[in-house]
């Protein structure tokens, strides 16, 4: 059985105009894992990070800024786990 295991990590908690800003998984072939991992910091696009969230996660702006769009890493993410049962970190 092919898992991946993600995480993420926004600009904060409101899914309607919060951005993920890092996005990281590990696959697991029968529970074990297989060395293959996918991790990338995003651009929010101009979204600021909220306060509460840069104090859980520390990620800034300024480490941001240079980093590629979730529209130019989605497709990369969706090679990486493609077929595989998807187990999220701390989310419901």
């Amino acid at each position: 059985m092919r898992e991946i295991i993600f995480d993420t990590e926004t600009t904060g908690l409101d899914a309607e105009v919060d951005r993920i800003i890092e996005l990281g998984g590990i696959e697991l072939v029968n529970r074990f894992p297989t060395g293959r991992t996918f991790h990338m910091y995003i651009n929010p696009e101009g979204r600021a990070i909220h306060v509460e969230a840069k104090a859980v996660h520390g990620i800034t702006e300024a480490q941001l800024a240079d980093k590629p769009t979730f529209a130019e890493v989605a497709d990369q993410f969706l090679e990486f786990i493609d077929g595989a049962k998807l187990v999220a970190h701390n989310a419901s």
